[in-house]
């Protein structure tokens, strides 16, 4: 209510335009993406790592979105000894995917054999997956 009595509605703020920029969607959010790998070993002496060139890697668009962090599994060079016959877990926390995303692939891109590669993960709407690595 006014001084008079009287109900007003709610003034706009002014706006300077001049400041005004356009933002991106996809950019607006600060999220991240959770890959839970599993990973059963059937053999003895057996030894992983991760490289930092891991990505998930967007199939509408090509987009990658980088590792930002490895929880139970050393980064390359240093190795993470397995447990011999037993099944073994660690977490990829990668950066966002694009908004438009559906599907993408989970891809160690390293310059020699054996990298983790898992193919046609279905996007969610929590961002957090569970894949099982040979």
């Amino acid at each position: 209510m006014n001084p008079s009595g009287t109900t007003t509605a709610p003034s706009r703020p002014k706006v300077d335009r001049s400041t005004q920029v356009t933002l991106k969607p996809e950019l607006l959010s600060d999220s991240h993406v959770y890959v839970h790998c599993n990973f059963h070993n059937r053999w003895q002496g057996m030894m992983i790592r991760i490289w930092k060139s891991t990505y998930l890697v967007d199939h509408s668009s090509d987009a990658r979105s980088q590792l930002v962090h490895a929880e139970n599994i050393t980064l390359a060079p240093v190795w993470t000894t397995i447990p011999d016959h037993k099944h073994y877990s660690f977490l990829l926390i990668f950066e966002s995917l694009p908004a438009s995303c559906k599907a993408f692939d989970l891809l160690e891109d390293i310059p020699q054999a054996g990298g983790f590669r898992v193919t046609g993960i279905e996007r969610n709407q929590s961002d957090v997956y569970h894949v099982n690595l040979l």
